[in-house]
């Protein structure tokens, strides 16, 4: 007998939400350049974004046993983070299951194996992000780990740390750290704020970020 707990400790609600107005690579960026899944897991449709705590869930490849029931347990404004071993040549997603996470209010689907069907995933809108694309079926045969730490694209994740999604890849920002994050992140964008102004009065971007000593000391000579 294998026993599995959905039973763990979700972010605040409103972390969640100040965190979902900042771009992945602005909260990449902000927290020490950590949390990047490889950039091989992308969007199915570059519209498509989410953000919310994770529900993890690990898979053997070409099976998605666990995946499905992973969905059957999590709550409205989950993301079902799957690990399964990077491997592209299943689709493990598609149009139904896509149904069934979207009847329950989950907030979306992270996965390092294949998904399918993305067309009719595109006219629903639920937001998908996967390694790959493939019609190769799957199986329903192991059992796993779900609610668990689990890793995928190079990064460890644990259920209830907050995953940020968008047209530019995934970044995972671990639960206790959310609310530093959020900050840094808000921080980051009203420093940009000021170098796009700063651009637009004439600025030079060697002028601004204190490049001509960094220049010089490599010994670039620039001739004008």
């Amino acid at each position: 007998m294998i026993r599995v707990s959905t039973k763990f400790d979700r972010p605040d609600p409103s972390v969640v939400k100040q965190l979902s107005a900042f771009s992945s690579a602005t909260i990449h960026e902000a927290q020490g350049r950590l949390g990047a899944l490889d950039s091989a897991i992308k969007p199915v449709d570059h519209t498509m974004s989410l953000c919310g705590p994770a529900f993890t869930v690990q898979c053997a490849p070409r099976d998605n046993l666990m995946l499905q029931t992973a969905i059957a347990y999590a709550r409205p404004g989950d993301v079902v983070v799957v690990s399964a071993g990077a491997y592209e040549e299943a689709g493990s997603f598609g149009d139904v299951l896509a149904n069934a996470c979207r009847s329950k209010g989950l907030a979306g689907l992270v996965t390092d194996t294949g998904v399918r069907d993305t067309e009719d995933l595109r006219a629903l809108g639920f937001p998908v992000f996967s390694r790959s694309v493939s019609i190769k079926g799957t199986v329903k045969e192991t059992v796993g780990p779900m609610c668990e730490p689990i890793t995928i694209g190079g990064v460890v994740v644990c259920p209830g740390d907050i995953v940020r999604a968008d047209a530019d890849g995934v970044v995972v920002v671990r639960r206790e750290d959310a609310a530093e994050a959020a900050t840094a992140s808000q921080e980051r964008v009203d420093a940009e704020a000021g170098f796009i102004a700063a651009y637009r009065a004439g600025r030079t971007v060697i002028e601004m970020c204190g490049l001509a000593p960094v220049l010089a000391a490599k010994g670039l000579v620039i001739e004008e």
